[in-house]
């Protein structure tokens, strides 16, 4: 049966479910159907400022409007851009390889790859200068700033970059000068009664609260006397704080000096009146401790005439007070006096002007972070007004006075604490007042970086001559001494006797000299220094003697003064390294080369002296050096010998040297060590 042909039929048609369109899409369709049918179909390649990976390939999309594009309007405002629409790169520095290349948005080695076609090898971590970030920027169309440009919000508009503030210039009026506290400093020596008489002057026991009745640091402090305001600088008198006391006397318009009646002058009282005298001030005598049996102000006046302080009683210019600090005797008198040379002097400063203050003291305070006592110079200090100091700035926070009382306001010659500095300032910096917190950061920042570069400052190139140099530097030795004396005549004298002895290899360091018998402090300071301990008709403590024993410290005891001397200098000689010294011994023609087994020997002629098996040689080759070293085989015929004379024939080898040609000269010569002298 035939089969049956299928019954034709039209395929059914199935209608698709409508499907929603996305919301994002309506509008486009909505738009596609408004366009002509003929409406091209752009390629656009979509562009996020969003930090991503671009497309490999331009997606076919229609056109869309502009209200759809993918771009967020938050991120849009963060781009600036010049006035002919360069985008903006702001970097504040130093800049950074890696930081550069995450803002450009590329990867670090095409910046690192760029930096080299520049010739500047950075790696990932390494900074770079503002003017090689620019042209890297400029490769890649940016345009690079270090400040950050004020922009409107929305609007991408570049102003003018503006300058960096510079250091405000005081101009003053004569008529706005008025008069201002003097500020006097105490100097002397250690124990004779400075902190005392600044004690009963201001009625605060300081030195009952110092270890050992020192003053271990800075203090400034106002009194007044008379309807007049004096303002006091506290320097130690200790001669461990030379360097502190010196930066009081340049901050200082009087220099009280308080000399011990008893005592007389004393070495840190010869200093006190250095410091003094460089300064420039005026210098007010204050011979304390008169009160006691031993005193006599007239000695102390003839000392003080022999170092230019002649007392007015005398003829002389120099204030002479006697003053008792214990019992408050001619006190009265002495203020009196500060305040005669005050006048005299005719200190004044403007209270208007920006004001400038000289830090004397500086350290971090717990609960108050870093803070600095100040003696303000001109101006007024207000709270809540910015500053600059060396390379930190800051806002005032606070004023505090030397009654630990807090102040609104600090005019001309007053001391005063401040708290409100970003970092710690270094004792002698100068506090300047700024217009405002900006341009007092930006002068900060700048000086910050110029510090970090001088601090960063590439090193020259070594020379030979520098590698000599610095050579010779390191190999100079020193020898440390610490010098105790029974009276100050003896110490002076032996101080000037070894200051007298000069050396070109050898430094004598005397690190410290005072008078009284070697005590333990003198063995620890030895100690920590490497030195040895020098007595001059001194004894030495107990407990000294342990401490030596225990720390390994030698101690020398010496009654005749060029005893002394002269064992210190064969000291110092005995630290230099023996000279090496050359002795020639003999001289060797070669007149034939064997190429043996054991390697190339020279046949050589002993043509004067002699040549010794355990003697170095040289090859001298017309007169020049081509070879130095020791003589490895000395033979006649085939015995090996220790020692050829003049007029034989021997075979010599040295090291492994085999370049020999017939005319060579074989010089022979001996190393001997000479025990150095003082130059």
């Amino acid at each position: 049966m035939p089969a049956k042909a299928p019954a034709t039929r039209k395929p059914a048609t199935r209608k698709s479910p409508a499907r929603p369109i996305p919301p994002a899409a309506k509008p486009a369709a909505e738009a596609k159907a408004a366009k002509p049918k003929a409406a091209p179909k752009a390629p656009v390649e979509v562009v996020s400022l969003i930090d991503e990976k671009p497309k490999k390939k331009p997606v076919e999309t229609p056109v869309l409007p502009v209200a759809v594009l993918p771009v967020e309007p938050a991120v849009a405002d963060e781009v600036e851009l010049t006035e002919d629409g360069k985008p903006i790169i702001n970097i504040k520095p130093p800049i950074v390889v890696k930081d550069l290349a995450a803002a450009l948005g590329i990867k670090p080695f095409v910046v690192i790859k760029e930096l080299m076609e520049l010739n500047i090898f950075a790696n990932l971590n390494q900074t770079i200068e503002p003017g090689v970030a620019g042209q890297v920027c400029e490769k890649h169309g940016f345009v690079f700033e270090k400040e950050k440009r004020q922009t409107g919000a929305g609007v991408h508009k570049a102003e003018p970059v503006v300058a960096p503030p510079a250091e405000p210039t005081v101009v003053v009026a004569q008529d706005e000068l008025e008069p201002r506290p003097p500020v006097i400093t105490f100097m002397g020596h250690v124990d004779h009664g400075k902190t005392s008489l600044m004690d009963f002057i201001r009625k605060a026991r300081v030195a009952a609260g110092e270890a050992g009745g020192i003053t271990q640091h800075i203090g400034a402090y106002a009194v007044d006397h008379g309807g007049h305001k004096i303002t006091f600088l506290d320097t130690p008198g200790h001669a461990a704080f030379t360097a502190m006391r010196a930066r009081g006397a340049n901050v200082t318009d009087i220099v009280v000096l308080v000399v011990a009646a008893d005592d007389g002058i004393m070495p840190q009282t010869e200093e006190a009146i250095s410091h003094a005298k460089a300064a420039g001030v005026t210098i007010i005598v204050a011979v304390n401790k008169t009160d006691l049996p031993s005193a006599n102000v007239d000695r102390v006046k003839q000392q003080l005439q022999e170092f230019g302080l002649a007392p007015e009683d005398w003829g002389g210019t120099t204030i002479v007070c006697p003053v008792s600090a214990t019992k408050g005797l001619g006190i009265e008198h002495l203020l009196e006096m500060m305040n005669l040379q005050a006048e005299v002097l005719e200190l004044k400063a403007s209270p208007k002007v920006p004001a400038r203050a000289t830090i004397i003291e500086a350290e971090m305070e717990p609960g108050r972070g870093p803070t600095a006592t100040v003696i303000v110079k001109m101006g007024t200090l207000k709270v809540g007004q910015a500053f600059l100091c060396g390379v930190q700035w800051g806002k005032i926070k606070s004023l505090i006075d030397d009654f630990g009382k807090p102040v609104k306001q600090v005019g001309p010659g007053m001391p005063v604490k401040i708290l409100g500095f970003d970092g710690l300032p270094r004792a002698g910096d100068e506090l300047m007042v700024m217009d405002s917190d900006r341009a007092a950061r930006t002068l900060s920042e700048e000086r910050q970086e110029e510090e970090r570069k001088e601090k960063l400052a590439a090193p020259q190139r070594a020379t030979l001559e520098s590698l000599f140099d610095d050579l010779a530097a390191d190999q100079r030795k020193s020898l440390r001494v610490v010098l105790k004396a029974d009276v100050q005549g003896s110490l002076e004298a032996l101080v000037q006797a070894l200051g007298e002895i000069k050396a070109k290899q050898i430094d004598l360091d005397l690190i410290h000299a005072a008078v009284g018998p070697i005590s333990e402090s003198d063995i620890l300071l030895a100690t920590a220094s490497d030195a040895i301990t020098v007595g001059f008709g001194v004894k030495t403590e107990n407990s000294a003697a342990t401490a030596a024993k225990r720390e390994g410290v030698q101690i020398k005891l010496y009654s005749i003064i060029y005893e002394l001397i002269d064992q210190l200098k064969e000291a110092m000689a005995g630290l230099l390294e023996p000279e090496l010294r050359e002795n020639v011994i003999g001289h060797a023609e070669v007149r034939q080369v064997f190429d043996l087994t054991k390697g190339i020997v020279a046949g050589c002629m002993v043509t004067d002296g002699r040549i010794l098996r355990t003697a170095r040689a040289r090859v001298l080759r017309r007169k020049q050096p081509i070879y130095d070293g020791g003589i490895s085989t000395l033979r006649r015929f085939k015995d090996d010998v220790k020692e050829v004379r003049n007029g034989f024939e021997c075979g010599i080898k040295l090291g492994d040297y085999e370049e020999y040609e017939a005319g060579d000269l074989i010089e022979a010569y001996t190393l001997e060590k000479v025990a150095q002298k003082l130059e």
